[in-house]
């Protein structure tokens, strides 16, 4: 007869089995799907509604987005967890969104300086027609969305189970190879995507223990990115924006058709950021290590 499980083994089996198996990818695929539907019917109005004001009405449907995929998680972590939902506490929830978004809007900046710096940027002027609202609500819409699942439910629930570190690689290769199938990603643009955001994301979040801070990373990034200096965003369609910038050069230093996230300006300003996260969730008590997750596990 075979030996019964020890209860830390049945403990970490039954873990496993709790979370891994069954709530972190029936979460993800809920919240997904519903990220799916929720963005097809922002773009569907804004197409069918031609003569209401594109900015104010992209804002307006990026943010009932927002709040429907907000609403949905902490329902989700109430109904299968059964705990208050604390990553999205509305207690210093304005101050860490306008200071993570301050640091993703930095941080671009200072990637622009230095390909600038590398003469492959090159400025050209301000643009008085940009539609900053359109930019404003797809990097809304997306800084919620993309946050909720990969560091709300995906890197969540497998610190929970593994650990920091575990969680810290796998939501980082998932977030990249989420990026893979965009306009002009090419495996160094997969590769870039989860050094740079999935890395940075994923220790603001370690460090903070809240999700208002990756969103505001994300916004502010994105933003910055495609709304500000009017580049493509992870592949997507440059339209313009409040500057008229134009990159010129090799791939490795502009990122090509995939935009400016697959440069190597891009993947060190936010290895750099994402360092100072990482030594200050340690020095903070933060970082959940496997040895002592696993010694409380059965």
């Amino acid at each position: 007869m075979s030996e019964p499980a020890t209860p830390r083994r049945a403990g970490i089996a039954a873990r496993w089995i709790d979370l891994n198996l069954v709530r972190l990818p029936l979460m993800a695929a809920i919240l997904i799907a519903v990220y799916i539907g929720l963005q097809f019917l922002r773009l569907g109005v804004m197409r069918l509604w031609p003569q209401a004001p594109a900015d104010a009405l992209a804002i307006v449907a990026a943010l009932l987005l927002a709040a429907a995929m907000l609403a949905l998680y902490a329902r989700m972590v109430r109904r299968f967890e059964r705990r208050p939902v604390g990553e999205l506490a509305a207690e210093g929830a304005a101050a860490r969104v306008l200071g993570g978004a301050a640091i993703g809007a930095s941080l671009f900046v200072l990637v622009y300086a230095a390909l600038a710096l590398l003469g492959v940027a090159r400025w050209h002027g301000l643009d008085a027609s940009t539609h900053l609202g359109t930019a404003l609500g797809a990097s809304l819409a997306a800084a919620v969305g993309e946050e909720l699942v990969f560091r709300g439910v995906v890197f969540r629930l497998l610190e929970d189970s593994f650990g920091t570190t575990v969680a810290l690689i796998a939501s980082a290769g998932l977030f990249g190879l989420a990026h893979a199938g965009n306009p002009g990603a090419t495996w160094t643009s997969t590769v870039a995507i989860m050094l740079e955001a999935g890395a940075l994301l994923g220790l603001a979040y370690a460090w903070s223990r809240s999700l208002w801070l990756p969103i505001g990373l994300h916004f502010g990034w994105n933003f910055t990115e495609g709304g500000v200096f009017g580049v493509a965003v992870s592949g997507g369609p440059a339209h313009g924006g409040l500057l008229r910038v134009s990159l010129e050069g090799r791939d490795l230093l502009t990122g090509g058709a995939f935009g400016p996230e697959a440069s190597v300006a891009a993947v060190g300003a936010s290895l750099a950021a994402a360092a100072v996260f990482g030594v200050a969730a340690v020095r903070a008590g933060r970082w959940q290590w496997l040895r002592r997750r696993m010694r409380y596990a059965g």
